[in-house]
Protein backbone atom coordinates (compact mmCIF):
# COMPACT_ATOMS: atom_id res chain seq x y z
CA UNK A 1 0.00 0.00 0.00
CA UNK A 2 1.31 3.17 -0.46
CA UNK A 3 1.91 6.36 1.36
CA UNK A 4 -1.39 8.42 2.14
CA UNK A 5 -0.38 11.93 3.29
CA UNK A 6 -2.05 12.95 6.67
CA UNK A 7 -3.56 9.55 7.16
CA UNK A 8 -4.05 8.43 10.67
CA UNK A 9 -3.28 5.36 12.00
CA UNK A 10 -5.24 4.02 15.56
CA UNK A 11 -3.07 0.83 16.26
CA UNK A 12 -5.67 -0.95 19.23
CA UNK A 13 -3.01 -3.23 21.01
CA UNK A 14 -5.18 -4.23 24.28
CA UNK A 15 -3.11 -6.83 25.59
CA UNK A 16 -5.17 -8.92 28.37
CA UNK A 17 -2.04 -10.53 30.37
CA UNK A 18 -3.87 -13.38 31.91
CA UNK A 19 -5.05 -14.59 28.57
CA UNK A 20 -2.07 -16.34 27.50
CA UNK A 21 -1.95 -19.99 25.16
CA UNK A 22 -0.02 -22.85 25.28
CA UNK A 23 2.86 -21.79 23.14
CA UNK A 24 2.99 -18.11 25.09
CA UNK A 25 1.13 -16.35 22.41
CA UNK A 26 -1.10 -13.06 24.07
CA UNK A 27 -4.28 -12.29 23.67
CA UNK A 28 -5.64 -9.26 23.00
CA UNK A 29 -8.60 -7.20 23.52
CA UNK A 30 -9.69 -3.39 22.17
CA UNK A 31 -8.87 -1.21 24.98
CA UNK A 32 -6.19 0.88 24.31
CA UNK A 33 -5.60 3.20 21.54
CA UNK A 34 -2.37 4.93 19.80
CA UNK A 35 -2.41 7.48 17.18
CA UNK A 36 0.20 6.82 14.60
CA UNK A 37 1.18 9.25 11.54
CA UNK A 38 2.33 7.48 8.56
CA UNK A 39 5.62 9.02 7.47
CA UNK A 40 6.63 6.43 4.67
CA UNK A 41 5.84 4.11 2.03
CA UNK A 42 4.43 0.80 3.68
CA UNK A 43 6.68 -2.19 2.39
CA UNK A 44 5.14 -4.31 -0.12
CA UNK A 45 6.06 -7.49 0.44
CA UNK A 46 4.04 -9.35 -1.91
CA UNK A 47 6.40 -7.54 -4.75
CA UNK A 48 9.98 -7.13 -2.97
CA UNK A 49 10.44 -10.24 -0.96
CA UNK A 50 8.46 -12.48 -0.64
CA UNK A 51 7.01 -12.47 -3.81
CA UNK A 52 10.40 -14.02 -5.12
CA UNK A 53 10.42 -16.62 -2.93
CA UNK A 54 10.34 -20.47 -4.72
CA UNK A 55 7.73 -21.78 -2.72
CA UNK A 56 7.49 -24.71 -6.00
CA UNK A 57 10.73 -26.13 -5.29
CA UNK A 58 10.79 -26.83 -1.98
CA UNK A 59 12.95 -30.09 -2.58
CA UNK A 60 10.82 -32.01 0.41
CA UNK A 61 7.53 -33.22 0.92
CA UNK A 62 5.09 -33.23 4.25
CA UNK A 63 4.92 -36.03 6.03
CA UNK A 64 1.81 -37.19 5.78
CA UNK A 65 2.42 -39.26 2.55
CA UNK A 66 5.12 -40.60 0.28
CA UNK A 67 6.64 -38.98 -3.10
CA UNK A 68 7.63 -41.04 -6.18
CA UNK A 69 8.74 -39.95 -9.77
CA UNK A 70 9.78 -42.44 -12.84
CA UNK A 71 10.65 -41.99 -15.94
CA UNK A 72 7.39 -42.36 -18.22
CA UNK A 73 8.83 -44.82 -20.87
CA UNK A 74 10.50 -47.11 -18.69
CA UNK A 75 8.06 -46.72 -15.67
CA UNK A 76 11.24 -47.11 -13.56
CA UNK A 77 12.20 -45.03 -10.38
CA UNK A 78 14.48 -41.80 -10.64
CA UNK A 79 13.61 -40.24 -7.99
CA UNK A 80 11.34 -39.73 -4.77
CA UNK A 81 11.17 -38.95 -0.67
CA UNK A 82 13.63 -40.19 1.66
CA UNK A 83 10.39 -41.34 4.10
CA UNK A 84 9.73 -44.19 1.07
CA UNK A 85 11.10 -46.54 3.31
CA UNK A 86 8.30 -46.16 5.65
CA UNK A 87 6.05 -47.61 3.42
CA UNK A 88 7.84 -49.85 1.47
CA UNK A 89 10.79 -51.34 4.12
CA UNK A 90 13.71 -50.13 1.41
CA UNK A 91 15.33 -46.88 1.27
CA UNK A 92 14.89 -44.68 -1.65
CA UNK A 93 18.95 -45.00 -2.97
CA UNK A 94 17.79 -48.78 -2.95
CA UNK A 95 14.84 -47.83 -4.93
CA UNK A 96 16.31 -45.69 -7.76
CA UNK A 97 16.57 -47.83 -11.00
CA UNK A 98 13.61 -49.90 -9.66
CA UNK A 99 10.52 -50.13 -12.29
CA UNK A 100 6.89 -49.39 -10.26
CA UNK A 101 4.94 -52.37 -11.63
CA UNK A 102 7.78 -54.19 -9.39
CA UNK A 103 7.41 -51.88 -6.05
CA UNK A 104 3.46 -51.94 -6.47
CA UNK A 105 2.73 -55.29 -8.18
CA UNK A 106 -1.20 -54.46 -7.90
CA UNK A 107 -1.04 -51.37 -9.83
CA UNK A 108 -3.24 -51.33 -12.43
CA UNK A 109 0.01 -50.86 -15.13
CA UNK A 110 -2.09 -50.67 -17.91
CA UNK A 111 -4.65 -48.17 -16.75
CA UNK A 112 -1.48 -45.77 -15.85
CA UNK A 113 -0.15 -46.34 -19.29
CA UNK A 114 -3.55 -45.34 -20.61
CA UNK A 115 -3.24 -42.28 -18.62
CA UNK A 116 0.20 -41.86 -20.09
CA UNK A 117 -1.05 -41.73 -23.37
CA UNK A 118 -3.48 -38.97 -22.73
CA UNK A 119 -0.63 -36.35 -22.49
CA UNK A 120 0.28 -33.97 -19.38
CA UNK A 121 -2.27 -33.97 -16.98
CA UNK A 122 -2.48 -33.69 -12.92
CA UNK A 123 -3.89 -35.22 -9.92
CA UNK A 124 -5.42 -38.55 -11.64
CA UNK A 125 -6.71 -40.92 -8.69
CA UNK A 126 -5.95 -43.93 -8.81
CA UNK A 127 -5.62 -47.09 -6.22
CA UNK A 128 -3.68 -50.11 -4.95
CA UNK A 129 -3.23 -53.12 -2.71
CA UNK A 130 0.34 -53.32 -1.09
CA UNK A 131 1.73 -55.34 1.21
CA UNK A 132 4.65 -55.12 3.11
CA UNK A 133 6.29 -56.30 6.92
CA UNK A 134 3.08 -54.33 8.22
CA UNK A 135 0.72 -56.58 6.13
CA UNK A 136 -2.17 -55.24 3.11
CA UNK A 137 -3.03 -51.70 2.79
CA UNK A 138 -4.92 -49.96 0.66
CA UNK A 139 -2.97 -46.67 -1.34
CA UNK A 140 -4.71 -44.00 -2.87
CA UNK A 141 -2.35 -42.47 -5.41
CA UNK A 142 -2.48 -38.91 -7.28
CA UNK A 143 -0.65 -39.36 -10.17
CA UNK A 144 0.76 -36.16 -12.40
CA UNK A 145 1.80 -36.80 -16.07
CA UNK A 146 4.77 -34.78 -16.70
CA UNK A 147 6.88 -34.64 -20.23
CA UNK A 148 9.06 -37.10 -19.62
CA UNK A 149 8.15 -38.22 -15.89
CA UNK A 150 5.84 -39.35 -13.55
CA UNK A 151 4.76 -38.14 -10.02
CA UNK A 152 3.49 -40.21 -7.69
CA UNK A 153 1.77 -38.83 -4.53
CA UNK A 154 1.17 -42.13 -1.93
CA UNK A 155 -1.12 -41.70 1.34
CA UNK A 156 -2.77 -44.76 3.23
CA UNK A 157 -6.25 -44.77 2.54
CA UNK A 158 -7.86 -44.31 6.04
CA UNK A 159 -9.36 -47.90 7.44
CA UNK A 160 -11.88 -46.06 8.89
CA UNK A 161 -13.14 -42.59 6.97
CA UNK A 162 -14.56 -39.93 9.70
CA UNK A 163 -17.55 -39.87 6.95
CA UNK A 164 -18.65 -41.68 4.30
CA UNK A 165 -18.51 -40.54 0.86
CA UNK A 166 -22.07 -40.88 0.22
CA UNK A 167 -23.54 -39.13 3.39
CA UNK A 168 -21.30 -36.17 2.77
CA UNK A 169 -22.84 -36.30 -1.23
CA UNK A 170 -25.89 -36.17 0.35
CA UNK A 171 -25.04 -33.02 2.58
CA UNK A 172 -22.96 -31.45 -0.61
CA UNK A 173 -25.80 -31.71 -3.29
CA UNK A 174 -28.42 -30.13 -0.50
CA UNK A 175 -25.70 -27.64 0.18
CA UNK A 176 -25.96 -26.98 -4.01
CA UNK A 177 -29.42 -26.32 -4.09
CA UNK A 178 -29.19 -23.85 -1.36
CA UNK A 179 -26.55 -21.77 -3.65
CA UNK A 180 -28.27 -22.16 -6.69
CA UNK A 181 -31.73 -20.38 -4.80
CA UNK A 182 -29.50 -17.45 -3.35
CA UNK A 183 -29.03 -14.31 -4.88
CA UNK A 184 -27.11 -12.54 -2.17
CA UNK A 185 -22.85 -12.69 -2.57
CA UNK A 186 -23.30 -12.30 1.79
CA UNK A 187 -25.42 -15.43 2.32
CA UNK A 188 -23.27 -17.62 -0.22
CA UNK A 189 -20.22 -16.66 1.72
CA UNK A 190 -21.51 -17.47 4.81
CA UNK A 191 -23.70 -20.40 3.62
CA UNK A 192 -20.18 -22.33 1.98
CA UNK A 193 -17.94 -21.68 5.36
CA UNK A 194 -21.04 -23.21 7.34
CA UNK A 195 -20.82 -26.48 5.43
CA UNK A 196 -17.48 -26.82 5.04
CA UNK A 197 -17.22 -26.60 9.13
CA UNK A 198 -19.96 -29.15 9.37
CA UNK A 199 -18.45 -31.63 6.83
CA UNK A 200 -14.62 -31.44 8.38
CA UNK A 201 -15.20 -30.10 11.79
CA UNK A 202 -12.50 -27.22 11.67
CA UNK A 203 -12.09 -25.19 14.94
CA UNK A 204 -12.44 -21.92 12.21
CA UNK A 205 -13.65 -21.10 9.04
CA UNK A 206 -12.97 -17.68 7.27
CA UNK A 207 -13.55 -16.70 3.78
CA UNK A 208 -11.28 -13.68 2.60
CA UNK A 209 -11.88 -11.63 -0.36
CA UNK A 210 -9.00 -10.26 -2.07
CA UNK A 211 -8.70 -6.33 -3.98
CA UNK A 212 -7.49 -5.00 -6.46
CA UNK A 213 -4.14 -5.11 -4.60
CA UNK A 214 -4.51 -9.05 -3.37
CA UNK A 215 -5.40 -7.58 0.12
CA UNK A 216 -7.23 -10.11 1.26
CA UNK A 217 -10.27 -8.88 3.79
CA UNK A 218 -12.46 -11.67 6.00
CA UNK A 219 -16.28 -11.47 4.81
CA UNK A 220 -17.56 -14.06 6.68
CA UNK A 221 -16.07 -16.19 9.65
CA UNK A 222 -17.26 -19.34 11.61
CA UNK A 223 -14.68 -19.73 14.91
CA UNK A 224 -15.38 -21.58 17.87
CA UNK A 225 -12.58 -22.53 21.04
CA UNK A 226 -8.94 -20.48 21.11
CA UNK A 227 -9.25 -18.62 17.67
CA UNK A 228 -8.98 -15.36 17.94
CA UNK A 229 -12.21 -13.32 15.66
CA UNK A 230 -10.75 -11.20 12.21
CA UNK A 231 -14.37 -10.74 10.61
CA UNK A 232 -13.78 -7.89 8.90
CA UNK A 233 -10.16 -7.46 9.03
CA UNK A 234 -7.81 -6.95 5.79
CA UNK A 235 -4.58 -8.78 5.49
CA UNK A 236 -2.06 -7.52 3.26
CA UNK A 237 -1.08 -9.05 0.05
CA UNK A 238 2.25 -10.38 1.39
CA UNK A 239 0.08 -12.81 3.60
CA UNK A 240 -0.47 -15.16 0.17
CA UNK A 241 2.19 -13.47 -1.65
CA UNK A 242 1.80 -13.78 -5.66
CA UNK A 243 3.81 -17.44 -6.28
CA UNK A 244 1.16 -18.67 -3.59
CA UNK A 245 -1.78 -17.14 -5.61
CA UNK A 246 -0.39 -18.50 -8.58
CA UNK A 247 -0.26 -22.17 -7.09
CA UNK A 248 -3.99 -21.62 -6.17
CA UNK A 249 -4.67 -21.16 -9.75
CA UNK A 250 -3.35 -24.78 -10.02
CA UNK A 251 -4.50 -26.60 -6.82
CA UNK A 252 -7.99 -26.14 -5.84
CA UNK A 253 -6.37 -26.82 -1.86
CA UNK A 254 -3.94 -26.62 0.12
CA UNK A 255 -3.39 -28.85 2.99
CA UNK A 256 -1.31 -28.94 6.05
CA UNK A 257 -2.35 -31.37 9.26
CA UNK A 258 0.41 -30.87 11.06
CA UNK A 259 2.51 -27.62 11.13
CA UNK A 260 5.37 -29.45 13.17
CA UNK A 261 5.76 -32.10 10.98
CA UNK A 262 8.84 -33.50 9.87
CA UNK A 263 9.84 -32.86 6.60
CA UNK A 264 11.30 -35.82 4.07
CA UNK A 265 13.67 -34.63 1.63
CA UNK A 266 13.96 -35.99 -2.29
CA UNK A 267 16.38 -38.06 -3.12
CA UNK A 268 18.34 -37.27 -5.47
CA UNK A 269 18.47 -33.54 -4.54
CA UNK A 270 18.93 -32.98 -8.99
CA UNK A 271 16.04 -34.07 -10.73
CA UNK A 272 18.30 -36.61 -13.07
CA UNK A 273 15.84 -36.05 -16.24
CA UNK A 274 14.98 -32.11 -15.61
CA UNK A 275 18.08 -31.79 -14.26
CA UNK A 276 17.12 -29.32 -11.93
CA UNK A 277 15.08 -28.80 -8.60
CA UNK A 278 11.82 -30.78 -9.20
CA UNK A 279 8.79 -28.82 -9.98
CA UNK A 280 5.81 -29.32 -6.80
CA UNK A 281 3.42 -26.75 -7.73
CA UNK A 282 0.89 -29.85 -8.66
CA UNK A 283 1.68 -31.66 -5.76
CA UNK A 284 -0.87 -31.66 -2.49
CA UNK A 285 2.29 -32.94 -0.13
CA UNK A 286 4.73 -30.30 -1.23
CA UNK A 287 6.43 -28.84 1.70
CA UNK A 288 5.58 -25.51 3.68
CA UNK A 289 8.27 -22.81 3.73
CA UNK A 290 9.22 -22.21 7.24
CA UNK A 291 7.81 -18.74 7.16
CA UNK A 292 4.79 -19.63 6.51
CA UNK A 293 4.63 -22.33 9.43
CA UNK A 294 5.58 -19.87 11.63
CA UNK A 295 3.00 -17.28 10.66
CA UNK A 296 0.83 -20.56 11.70
CA UNK A 297 2.12 -20.45 15.12
CA UNK A 298 1.93 -16.93 15.79
CA UNK A 299 -2.22 -17.36 14.96
CA UNK A 300 -2.06 -20.22 17.23
CA UNK A 301 -3.20 -22.61 14.29
CA UNK A 302 -1.75 -26.56 14.02
CA UNK A 303 -3.63 -27.55 11.23
CA UNK A 304 -4.76 -25.54 7.73
CA UNK A 305 -6.44 -26.00 4.66
CA UNK A 306 -7.29 -23.41 2.37
CA UNK A 307 -9.55 -23.52 -0.66
CA UNK A 308 -9.69 -21.43 -3.82
CA UNK A 309 -12.44 -19.23 -4.85
CA UNK A 310 -12.30 -18.55 -8.57
CA UNK A 311 -14.40 -16.05 -10.45
CA UNK A 312 -13.72 -15.87 -14.71
CA UNK A 313 -10.34 -17.70 -14.20
CA UNK A 314 -9.04 -14.82 -11.55
CA UNK A 315 -8.49 -15.79 -8.10
CA UNK A 316 -11.57 -13.90 -6.18
CA UNK A 317 -10.85 -15.31 -2.75
CA UNK A 318 -9.76 -18.33 -0.10
CA UNK A 319 -11.83 -20.43 2.30
CA UNK A 320 -9.21 -20.32 5.16
CA UNK A 321 -9.54 -23.50 7.65
CA UNK A 322 -7.68 -23.52 10.62
CA UNK A 323 -7.38 -26.56 14.04
CA UNK A 324 -5.84 -25.27 17.30
CA UNK A 325 -4.65 -28.96 16.65
CA UNK A 326 -3.27 -31.66 14.45
CA UNK A 327 -5.93 -32.67 11.78
CA UNK A 328 -5.75 -34.51 9.10
CA UNK A 329 -8.03 -34.98 6.20
CA UNK A 330 -8.50 -38.14 3.53
CA UNK A 331 -7.95 -37.79 -0.04
CA UNK A 332 -11.93 -38.11 -0.10
CA UNK A 333 -12.87 -35.84 1.94
CA UNK A 334 -10.51 -33.14 0.21
CA UNK A 335 -12.16 -34.52 -3.26
CA UNK A 336 -15.93 -33.06 -1.70
CA UNK A 337 -13.60 -29.98 -1.12
CA UNK A 338 -12.48 -30.09 -4.64
CA UNK A 339 -15.79 -30.62 -5.63
CA UNK A 340 -16.82 -27.28 -3.18
CA UNK A 341 -14.59 -25.38 -4.71
CA UNK A 342 -16.02 -25.68 -8.00
CA UNK A 343 -19.61 -25.02 -7.19
CA UNK A 344 -19.34 -22.11 -5.10
CA UNK A 345 -16.62 -20.45 -7.14
CA UNK A 346 -19.76 -20.81 -9.92
CA UNK A 347 -22.08 -19.25 -8.00
CA UNK A 348 -20.61 -16.42 -6.67
CA UNK A 349 -19.17 -15.64 -10.17
CA UNK A 350 -22.70 -16.22 -11.60
CA UNK A 351 -24.05 -13.56 -9.00
CA UNK A 352 -21.06 -11.02 -10.07
CA UNK A 353 -21.87 -11.39 -13.81
CA UNK A 354 -25.95 -11.06 -12.83
CA UNK A 355 -24.77 -7.72 -10.73
CA UNK A 356 -22.23 -6.34 -13.70
CA UNK A 357 -25.34 -6.98 -16.24
CA UNK A 358 -27.74 -5.34 -14.27
CA UNK A 359 -25.61 -2.43 -13.75
CA UNK A 360 -24.27 -2.40 -17.28
CA UNK A 361 -28.37 -2.47 -18.68
CA UNK A 362 -29.15 0.61 -16.48
CA UNK A 363 -26.13 2.52 -17.59
CA UNK A 364 -27.12 1.78 -21.59
CA UNK A 365 -30.43 3.41 -20.52
CA UNK A 366 -28.86 6.55 -19.04
CA UNK A 367 -26.71 6.74 -21.92
CA UNK A 368 -29.28 6.99 -24.48
CA UNK A 369 -31.35 9.46 -22.39
CA UNK A 370 -27.78 11.71 -22.39
CA UNK A 371 -27.40 11.01 -26.11
CA UNK A 372 -31.01 11.74 -26.90
CA UNK A 373 -30.87 15.36 -24.59
CA UNK A 374 -27.83 16.01 -26.78
CA UNK A 375 -29.39 15.53 -29.74
CA UNK A 376 -32.87 17.73 -28.59
CA UNK A 377 -30.14 20.77 -28.15
CA UNK A 378 -28.01 20.29 -31.01
CA UNK A 379 -25.09 21.20 -28.96
CA UNK A 380 -22.92 18.99 -26.38
CA UNK A 381 -22.39 22.22 -24.07
CA UNK A 382 -26.65 22.78 -23.94
CA UNK A 383 -27.17 19.03 -23.70
CA UNK A 384 -25.15 18.56 -20.91
CA UNK A 385 -25.29 21.29 -19.24
CA UNK A 386 -29.48 21.69 -19.14
CA UNK A 387 -29.77 18.16 -18.30
CA UNK A 388 -32.27 18.51 -15.74
CA UNK A 389 -32.50 14.75 -14.80
CA UNK A 390 -28.77 14.87 -13.76
CA UNK A 391 -28.52 11.76 -16.33
CA UNK A 392 -25.04 12.30 -17.09
CA UNK A 393 -23.55 12.28 -13.61
CA UNK A 394 -25.61 9.25 -12.48
CA UNK A 395 -24.42 7.74 -15.69
CA UNK A 396 -20.52 7.66 -13.98
CA UNK A 397 -21.50 7.99 -10.43
CA UNK A 398 -20.08 11.60 -9.98
CA UNK A 399 -20.64 14.69 -7.96
CA UNK A 400 -20.09 17.35 -10.76
CA UNK A 401 -18.14 17.64 -14.15
CA UNK A 402 -16.97 19.85 -16.07
CA UNK A 403 -16.65 20.38 -19.66
CA UNK A 404 -13.91 22.30 -22.16
CA UNK A 405 -15.19 22.95 -25.91
CA UNK A 406 -14.06 25.61 -27.99
CA UNK A 407 -11.55 26.95 -25.18
CA UNK A 408 -14.73 27.60 -23.02
CA UNK A 409 -15.12 25.68 -19.48
CA UNK A 410 -18.16 25.05 -17.90
CA UNK A 411 -19.54 23.08 -15.53
CA UNK A 412 -22.09 21.05 -13.38
CA UNK A 413 -22.30 19.95 -9.82
CA UNK A 414 -19.39 19.95 -7.37
CA UNK A 415 -16.32 21.16 -9.08
CA UNK A 416 -12.84 22.37 -8.34
CA UNK A 417 -12.81 26.28 -9.15
CA UNK A 418 -12.14 28.05 -12.58
CA UNK A 419 -8.38 29.27 -11.99
CA UNK A 420 -7.72 25.68 -10.52
CA UNK A 421 -10.18 24.14 -14.04
CA UNK A 422 -8.17 25.54 -16.23
CA UNK A 423 -4.64 24.02 -14.86
CA UNK A 424 -6.43 20.51 -14.46
CA UNK A 425 -7.32 20.44 -18.06
CA UNK A 426 -4.15 21.26 -19.11
CA UNK A 427 -2.91 18.78 -17.14
CA UNK A 428 -5.26 15.98 -18.04
CA UNK A 429 -4.87 16.87 -22.03
CA UNK A 430 -1.26 14.84 -21.68
CA UNK A 431 -2.48 12.36 -19.45
CA UNK A 432 -5.52 11.35 -21.39
CA UNK A 433 -3.99 10.82 -25.20
CA UNK A 434 -6.89 9.65 -27.32
CA UNK A 435 -8.14 7.13 -24.56
CA UNK A 436 -10.26 8.00 -21.54
CA UNK A 437 -7.73 8.77 -18.01
CA UNK A 438 -9.31 7.86 -14.52
CA UNK A 439 -7.54 7.76 -11.51
CA UNK A 440 -9.04 7.55 -7.76
CA UNK A 441 -6.23 9.46 -6.24
CA UNK A 442 -5.90 12.66 -8.30
CA UNK A 443 -3.77 14.07 -5.44
CA UNK A 444 -1.30 10.96 -6.07
CA UNK A 445 -0.34 11.99 -9.87
CA UNK A 446 -1.32 15.65 -9.67
CA UNK A 447 0.21 18.00 -7.30
CA UNK A 448 -2.17 21.20 -7.50
CA UNK A 449 -5.04 18.72 -6.24
CA UNK A 450 -4.44 19.26 -2.73
CA UNK A 451 -7.19 21.77 -1.74
CA UNK A 452 -9.59 20.58 -3.74
CA UNK A 453 -9.72 16.97 -2.59
CA UNK A 454 -13.02 17.09 -1.15
CA UNK A 455 -14.57 17.89 -3.96
CA UNK A 456 -12.04 16.06 -6.80
CA UNK A 457 -10.47 12.66 -5.31
CA UNK A 458 -10.92 11.20 -8.54
CA UNK A 459 -11.41 12.10 -11.86
CA UNK A 460 -12.57 10.31 -15.33
CA UNK A 461 -11.49 12.65 -18.28
CA UNK A 462 -12.90 12.11 -21.65
CA UNK A 463 -10.74 13.52 -24.53
CA UNK A 464 -13.23 14.19 -27.64
CA UNK A 465 -10.86 17.12 -29.67
CA UNK A 466 -8.31 17.95 -31.76
CA UNK A 467 -5.48 17.49 -29.74
CA UNK A 468 -7.41 16.80 -26.73
CA UNK A 469 -8.21 20.36 -26.31
CA UNK A 470 -11.84 19.54 -25.87
CA UNK A 471 -12.45 17.32 -23.15
CA UNK A 472 -15.08 16.39 -19.99
CA UNK A 473 -13.93 15.47 -16.36
CA UNK A 474 -15.84 13.83 -14.00
CA UNK A 475 -15.35 14.34 -10.52
CA UNK A 476 -15.75 12.28 -7.45
CA UNK A 477 -15.24 13.58 -4.12
CA UNK A 478 -13.30 12.24 -0.85
CA UNK A 479 -14.32 8.70 0.38
CA UNK A 480 -12.89 8.38 3.42
CA UNK A 481 -12.07 4.62 4.41
CA UNK A 482 -11.18 3.15 7.70
CA UNK A 483 -9.44 -0.25 6.96
CA UNK A 484 -8.91 -2.60 9.74
CA UNK A 485 -5.63 -4.66 9.13
CA UNK A 486 -5.22 -8.02 11.12
CA UNK A 487 -1.94 -6.45 12.19
CA UNK A 488 0.32 -3.86 10.87
CA UNK A 489 0.83 -4.08 7.27
CA UNK A 490 4.19 -2.57 7.70
CA UNK A 491 5.85 -5.43 9.40
CA UNK A 492 4.75 -7.80 7.81
CA UNK A 493 8.13 -9.69 7.37
CA UNK A 494 11.27 -8.80 9.59
CA UNK A 495 15.03 -9.24 9.38
CA UNK A 496 17.14 -10.68 11.72
CA UNK A 497 20.44 -8.82 12.27
CA UNK A 498 22.25 -11.16 9.64
CA UNK A 499 20.18 -9.73 7.09
CA UNK A 500 19.17 -13.13 5.74
CA UNK A 501 16.86 -14.85 8.54
CA UNK A 502 13.34 -13.73 8.03
CA UNK A 503 10.26 -13.78 10.57
CA UNK A 504 6.71 -13.63 9.77
CA UNK A 505 4.83 -10.35 12.31
CA UNK A 506 4.08 -12.19 15.19
CA UNK A 507 0.83 -9.82 16.34
CA UNK A 508 -2.34 -10.05 14.76
CA UNK A 509 -4.17 -7.39 16.85
CA UNK A 510 -6.15 -4.33 15.13
CA UNK A 511 -4.47 -1.74 13.52
CA UNK A 512 -6.87 0.46 11.67
CA UNK A 513 -5.66 3.00 8.90
CA UNK A 514 -8.29 6.46 8.29
CA UNK A 515 -7.15 6.53 4.04
CA UNK A 516 -8.18 10.04 2.81
CA UNK A 517 -7.32 11.70 -0.55
CA UNK A 518 -9.34 8.86 -2.51
CA UNK A 519 -12.45 8.61 -4.14
CA UNK A 520 -14.70 5.49 -4.77
CA UNK A 521 -12.59 3.43 -7.63
CA UNK A 522 -13.83 3.29 -11.71
CA UNK A 523 -15.19 0.30 -12.03
CA UNK A 524 -14.57 -1.68 -15.59
CA UNK A 525 -18.19 -1.08 -16.76
CA UNK A 526 -17.71 2.80 -16.17
CA UNK A 527 -14.60 3.02 -18.24
CA UNK A 528 -16.53 1.01 -20.98
CA UNK A 529 -19.43 3.18 -20.76
CA UNK A 530 -16.88 6.40 -20.79
CA UNK A 531 -15.09 5.17 -24.40
CA UNK A 532 -18.52 4.44 -25.58
CA UNK A 533 -19.54 8.04 -24.75
CA UNK A 534 -16.11 9.38 -26.35
CA UNK A 535 -16.87 7.74 -29.31
CA UNK A 536 -20.42 9.54 -29.48
CA UNK A 537 -18.83 12.67 -28.61
CA UNK A 538 -16.51 12.46 -31.33
CA UNK A 539 -19.29 11.74 -34.04
CA UNK A 540 -20.86 14.34 -32.79
CA UNK A 541 -18.53 16.74 -32.87
CA UNK A 542 -17.25 15.87 -36.26
CA UNK A 543 -20.79 16.26 -38.19
CA UNK A 544 -21.31 19.44 -36.50
CA UNK A 545 -18.20 20.89 -37.84
CA UNK A 546 -18.42 19.64 -41.23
Amino acid sequence: MPAITGKIHTFISNVNPSAVNPSGMRKFMWEDQMLHLLMEDQKNYDAEFCGNLAIHQTNSIQDYGYLLVADHQTLNIVQGSENIEELTGRSIRDLINTNIAELFPELDIQALQNEISRGPRNRVPMRCAFHNHAGGQILNILLHVKTGQLIFEIEIDDEIPERSFSAVFQEVRSFISVLESTENLNEICQASIQEIRRIAGFDGIRMYQFDHQWNGTVVAEEITGELESYLGQTFPASDVPKQARALYIKNPYRLIPNRNYKASRLFPVINPIIHGFLDLSDCNLRSIAAVHLEYMANMNVAASMSIRVMVEGQLWGLISCHHVTEKYLGLEIRSIFEWLSMEISYRISAVIKQEELGRSAEMLKIQGAVVETIFNNESIEKGLTTDQNKYVLSLFNSTGFALKINGSISTVGSTPQQEELENLFLWASRKAADTVYTTQWLGNVYDEAGPYTEVASGILAIPFGTQNSDMLIFFRPELIREIKWGGNPNEAISFDNDGVNYHPRNSFKLWQQTVRGQSAKWTAAEMEAAESFRSFLLGFRNEKTV
